[in-house]
């Protein structure tokens, strides 16, 4: 039986990874963690934790696990550079998952989208993507959005920097061969919406996901705690949880 320890538990996300892991034959959450609480208390009850609330809680759940040994899943996106860079260390010394998305589906995304861009290359196909979120979500483009950029920077011998067109505005000009539209979407109660647009002349290809429950993400991060028991230190995604590399 696994002791988990869930932050941000009176969160939207929160919640749903509490109905989740309640519905785990093999998970008990022996802790919770709200800000303001006492994290190295709920630490020392716990073998794991999953924490999807502020890229800026980061440093002090690394810093807990660290002291207490305690596995990691950090569902949490919008991390800066040197946030990454403390996550890498840590793992080091810890089983850590870290993803952007814990859904199954927009991980089959992920896939199809390495897949598509090896096989519609941009001697012929533009590639365009679209996101949409509510309007509460802070990070933009959304950490999925980062994540199919990166698989499409990778296959296309791009760059995020110099690659990526986030929308377009004015007379800016045909479009350039090996540029990248990320086109991001805030409004209403919207789970996540992801579309990756293969476009050529005479002909289309869009791969889709679209989430309508918060529990497809907590079900899946549940899971990748489940999976992360036996797991020695190292970085780990959700690709790995699903046996997708």
């Amino acid at each position: 039986m696994l002791n988990l320890l869930i932050t941000g538990q009176s969160g939207r996300m929160g919640q749903a990874l509490l109905q989740a892991a309640t519905a785990h034959p093999d998970v008990t959450v022996t802790a919770t963690h709200d800000l303001g609480q006492d994290l190295d208390a709920a630490f020392q009850k716990a073998a794991c934790v999953i924490d999807f609330t502020v890229h800026s809680f980061t440093d002090q759940v690394i810093e807990a696990a660290l002291k207490h040994g305690t596995r990691l899943v950090i569902g949490t996106t919008g991390h800066t550079d040197a946030e990454r860079a403390m996550i890498h260390e840590a793992a080091k010394k810890l089983p850590v998952i870290l993803a952007s998305n814990y859904s199954v589906g927009v991980n089959t995304l992920f896939w199809l989208t390495r897949q598509a861009a090896r096989i519609l290359t941009q001697d012929r196909f533009d590639i365009e993507v679209v996101e949409m979120h509510h309007k509460h979500k802070i990070d933009s483009p959304s950490g999925t959005a980062r994540t199919l950029l990166e698989i499409l920077n990778e296959e296309t011998n791009t760059s995020y920097e110099a690659d990526i067109a986030h929308g377009r505005l004015g007379n800016i000009g045909p479009r350039k061969p090996q540029q990248i539209g990320m086109h991001t979407l805030r409004g209403g109660d919207v789970v996540g919406d992801h579309t990756v647009i293969f476009a050529a002349d005479g002909e289309r290809v869009e791969l889709s996901h679209k989430a309508s429950s918060r529990m497809t993400f907590a079900s899946g991060a549940v899971r990748a705690a489940v999976w992360l028991q036996d797991k020695p230190a190292g970085l780990y995604d959700m690709q790995d949880v699903l046996g997708l590399k």
